[in-house]
């Protein structure tokens, strides 16, 4: 699912340093332990982890089409997903034992953070995983147990709120920080912000009484002095991409996205109704529209993500269809890549005051989100005030909730991962179009299945956790506990 990114800095080549008191003792010891620095550590976890852009992701948000041939992500036909993403538990696990060695508890709240980070990243994919005994080969723990996703979860909640706790001014100094150069409190804003999209990832779980999910996410909304959240686009978690080799937005000069990645009709559909300045950065005009002026809604469309590939190839032959916008394939530097964004977290703020998790303003924080999105996407303040002034944009009525998340999920567009994937999945909104020529005959997908490894390598876990989860089948279509009542 996630792209395997370069290393940031060449320096990473030089990652390990050998702690040999002679030569004489290589010698006798040549299969002795290495030592890193935790800094170099943490500069190639922050580089894979901040990485979010994801094609995949954007086509299974119904965002965009592909058109080269079926994707699976476009049609829903996945299978299985991998467990790379515990290569980077094992070099979290490496920080936290380098933080303790050098006796530094900001390293420490970092592995936390980055270790509750991927469990959860690794559980909206599956269901259960290997959690309490992940990442211990070393130890000769080959087949780790799977632990319920509750557990998980409640394992998750207390990383983070250990995180925050110990991050502090006396904590020690952060080296090799390529995302907030070392600023405490920007990592506890993030750390925090994060907690809270947790929490409300939650929220179909609002009446487990041992997650005390409303309380919770009050407790952290309630004590900013304690919990400090993102207050503006300068506090989000983005990876900034430079124009040098290997540190370039990951799909500058692809070929690929110039002619083969569309937008997709519903996502367009939506912005045109909505005369929403974000379209004209998100997508370029189409070919029927190209002596259209930029800025007439009119010369943009798009093509229907459910609809047969032949429908949607013959469609462009006609000269029916927006690219995506060509600077995500011809700047290098494009804009930044999230791991979350404030903009998000006003939204969040935004449903939370609407459950009535917070005593707050939706409307306000609602409106906080916008203009963070619109920012982020260098939208002029003036265009962005006129978006908000539309009737058929402001937040009220029945249908509060519906238009906080389409306003989520357009501001999502080609950032966080498959964070909009999963939170429609969440709450079903917006709705994604199905057809026919759905590969899935159920639907959207609410997982995907375990990797092929597992069935060879620990099946006795694996079974264990199938039957307390699906009766026993590994099924895309089945229901994990964090989607159940």
């Amino acid at each position: 699912m996630k792209r395997i990114t370069k290393l940031y800095f060449l320096g990473m080549l030089a990652a390990f340093s050998f702690s040999c008191e002679s030569f004489e003792d290589l010698q006798l010891d040549p299969n002795r332990p290495v030592q890193a620095e935790p800094s170099l550590i943490l500069t190639q976890i922050e580089t894979n982890a901040f990485s979010s852009v994801s094609l995949g992701a954007a086509l299974a948000s119904r965002q965009l089409i592909y058109t080269n041939s079926l994707s699976e992500n476009q049609y829903y036909g996945w299978q299985r997903a991998s467990f790379n993403d515990y290569n980077q538990l094992r070099q979290v696990s490496k920080l936290a034992e380098e933080a303790e060695r050098k006796n530094n508890e900001s390293y420490r709240a970092l592995a936390l953070f980055l270790e509750a980070y991927y469990l959860v990243e690794l559980s909206q994919v599956f269901g259960d995983i290997p959690a309490s005994e992940a990442v211990l080969g070393s130890s000769g723990n080959f087949s780790p147990i799977y632990d319920p996703q509750e557990r998980v979860y409640l394992s998750v909640l207390e990383k983070l709120e250990e995180a925050n706790l110990i991050l502090g001014p006396e904590s020690g100094e952060i080296l090799g920080d390529i995302i907030f150069n070392g600023d405490i409190l920007k990592w506890k804003k993030l750390i925090n912000s994060f907690h809270l999209r947790v929490l409300m990832s939650l929220s179909v779980k609002e009446n487990n009484a041992s997650l005390s999910i409303a309380d919770r996410f009050e407790a952290i909304y309630a004590n900013p002095t304690t919990y400090p959240i993102m207050e503006s686009n300068q506090d989000n978690g983005a990876l900034v991409y430079v124009d040098i080799e290997g540190n370039r937005y990951p799909t500058f000069n692809s070929n690929e996205l110039r002619t083969a990645y569309y937008m997709e009709k519903s996502f367009v559909d939506r912005l045109k109704t909505l005369n929403d300045p974000r379209l004209f950065v998100y997508a370029d005009k189409e070919t029927n529209g190209r002596n259209l002026e930029d800025f007439d809604p009119s010369a943009y469309s798009g093509l229907g993500g459910a609809d047969a590939l032949s429908t949607n190839t013959n469609l462009l032959l006609e000269g029916v269809g927006s690219p995506i916008d060509s600077r995500y394939h011809s700047d290098p530097v494009n804009q930044p890549s999230l791991l979350m964004g404030y903009a998000e977290l006003e939204f969040i703020l935004a449903e939370a005051a609407i459950r009535n998790w917070i005593s707050a303003d939706a409307a306000e924080h609602y409106e906080k989100g916008i203009r963070a999105s619109m920012e982020f996407n260098g939208i002029s303040a003036e265009d962005t005030e006129a978006y908000l002034s539309q009737e058929s944009v402001q937040l009220g009525g029945s249908d509060a909730l519906k238009r906080l998340l389409t306003e989520k999920h357009t501001a999502f567009f080609m950032n966080s991962g498959w964070e909009p994937f999963f939170d429609q999945r969440r709450t079903g909104i917006p709705e994604f179009s199905l057809s026919e020529e759905i590969i899935n005959p159920t639907g959207i997908p609410k997982r995907w299945m375990y990797p092929q490894s597992e069935i060879q390598l620990n099946l006795s876990n694996l079974n264990e956790a199938l039957d307390r989860q699906f009766g026993g089948n590994d099924d895309i279509n089945g229901i994990p506990w964090i989607l159940k009542p």
